[in-house]
């Protein structure tokens, strides 16, 4: 497996392969994707699975989130070669935002504007996403990208801006992975202290509640239920949706449960189909 860090150019490496971008620190959960690239490339015919590391620091709305986040390269690498990836790219940030060159921000698809979830706390954040995921693909020149479905808006504004946009990548979505208590995994919930992980379960608890509900506004107001009986006031939302627009329900049409709420200083996001 190769490594190509810092400044070094991808080269002969770039095109035919299924990227995995990642900011790091990768877990379980990151693991399954590589293995569904890797998987993915083989059935295609392709290169192989390219795994990004990089923590783009346009997504960041608070920059010590930024300072803090992990950043252990060595070990990423060693799990990226045991589960099957062809080579880690792990730019510098003038490798990925050149000093002299400006990398433009794409227009933001809808998915990214006026839903109430991730859009509305975390300003600035799918301008960053859009910026990097479009640079990586500029850079790595892939046939396929994979994104987990545990960050399922940004999912969704990644699709829908690589459809706009013509990019040519195929766009493939990996189950959230969870831990044996159902906590979906997250770099985060190592920041997760004592009783605070008890605590964390209302998400996926809120899920389960709304998944017995049979229309829209009771099942929010199950998770709602849900995160106040876990000591958690307000989460930071608590919605049903289309799953594919974010927009109401539309009878027919898959539709999606999806929340984010902070447990201490950790700010934690789960979703699931619905109902």
């Amino acid at each position: 497996m190769w490594i190509c860090r810092g400044d070094e150019p991808l080269g002969d490496r770039a095109g035919g392969v299924v990227l995995v971008p990642t900011m790091g620190a990768l877990h379980e959960g990151h693991l399954a994707l590589v293995r569904l690239g890797v998987a993915h490339a083989e059935r295609s015919g392709l290169r192989g699975c390219v795994v990004s590391v990089f923590v783009n620091p346009t997504q960041f709305d608070d920059p010590a989130d930024y300072e803090r986040y992990a950043r252990v390269l060595d070990e990423d690498a060693a799990l990226c070669e045991a589960n099957g990836a062809a080579g880690v790219y792990a730019p510098s940030v003038e490798a990925v935002y050149p000093p002299d060159r400006p990398v433009p921000v794409p227009a933001l698809p809808d998915q990214a504007v006026g839903k109430g979830l991730e859009d509305a706390h975390r300003p600035g954040h799918f301008e960053g996403v859009c910026q990097v995921v479009r640079r990586l693909f500029d850079l790595v020149r892939p046939a396929a990208a994979v994104f987990g479905e545990k960050d399922w808006q940004q999912l969704q504004v990644v699709r829908a801006m690589t459809a706009r946009d013509g990019l040519g990548v195929e766009i493939l979505n990996g189950p959230t992975v969870r831990e044996p208590d159902g906590l979906a995994m997250s770099s985060r919930n190592r920041f997760l202290e004592g009783a605070q992980r008890d605590q964390a379960l209302a998400l996926r608890r809120a899920l389960d509640a709304a998944c017995g509900e049979s229309s829209p506004a009771r099942a929010e107001a199950a998770m709602r239920r849900v995160f106040r009986e876990h000591g958690i006031d307000e989460p930071d939302y608590a919605a049903v949706c289309d799953a594919e627009s974010l927009g109401p329900v539309v009878p027919g049409r898959p539709a999606r449960a999806i929340t984010a709420a902070r447990v201490g200083t950790v700010r934690l996001l789960d979703n699931a189909p619905w109902p």
